[in-house]
C-alpha cells in the first residue's frame, strides 16, 4: 500500500510488521518523559539513527519505524475522516518553512533552557509532546498521516537522500 500525498511506503519490512512495537515508544517518551525528562534523549538517539538510515534508504524510517507514524497509523486512524491533505501541505516551501519554524523553536528552547542533562532531555519529550498534538490535530479532519507530509524529520530525510542520489548520478557521468 503507498500513500503516494506523503510520498510514504507502508510495505512490511521482511513480512514482518514492526509497528506495533514501535508505537509503544511514543507514549514511553511522551508521558514518560513528563516524570523522567531523561527519556527525551530517545528522541536524540532516533534522529540520528534515521538521518544516518535516511542517506541508504530515503524515509525508511518514516514507514517503517517511525513511532509517530505508528500511532498515526494504528490508533489515530480509527477515528480519521481519511480526507485528502490539504494542498499546500505538498508546496514544498510549505514544507520548509514548516522545517524552519520546528526548528526555529527547538532551538529557541535549547538556548533558553537550563543546562542541565534533565532540561535538555525535557526539549526533546515537549517538542515529541508538541508535534504529536499537532499531527493528531489535524489528522483527524484530514488522513492519519496528514503530518507526515509536513514533518520536519520526513522533510529533511527526503533531501539527504535526493543529495545523495543526485551524487552518486554526478559520480557515473
Amino acid at each position: 500500500m503507498e500513500n503516494k500525498a506523503a510520498n510514504i511506503s507502508y510495505r512490511r519490512v521482511d513480512n514482518f510488521n514492526i509497528k506495533p512495537v514501535m508505537v509503544w515508544l511514543l507514549p514511553i517518551i511522551i508521558i514518560g518523559g513528563l516524570f523522567f525528562p531523561i527519556l527525551g534523549y530517545l528522541v536524540f538517539l532516533m534522529m540520528i539513527f534515521f538521518l544516518i538510515l535516511s542517506y541508504f534508504k530515503g524515509r525508511f524510517w518514516c514507514a517503517h519505524l517511525c513511532p509517530r507514524g505508528s500511532f498515526l497509523d494504528l490508533i489515530l486512524s480509527k477515528v480519521s475522516r481519511e480526507k485528502k491533505i490539504p494542498k499546500v501541505f505538498l508546496n514544498p516551501v510549505f514544507k520548509w518553512v514548516v522545517f524552519g519554524i520546528v526548528i526555529a523553536f527547538f532551538v529557541f528552547q535549547l538556548i533558553t533552557t537550563e543546562k542541565t542533562v534533565a532540561a535538555v532531555g525535557f526539549v526533546f519529550v515537549r517538542m515529541c509532546l508538541v508535534t504529536t498534538l499537532i499531527a493528531i490535530v489535524i489528522g483527524i479532519p484530514t488522513k492519519a498521516r496528514a503530518w507526515c507530509a509536513i514533518c520536519p524529520m520526513g522533510t529533511l530525510q527526503a533531501k539527504i537522500y535526493t543529495l545523495k542520489r543526485r551524487k552518486s548520478e554526478e559520480e557515473k557521468d
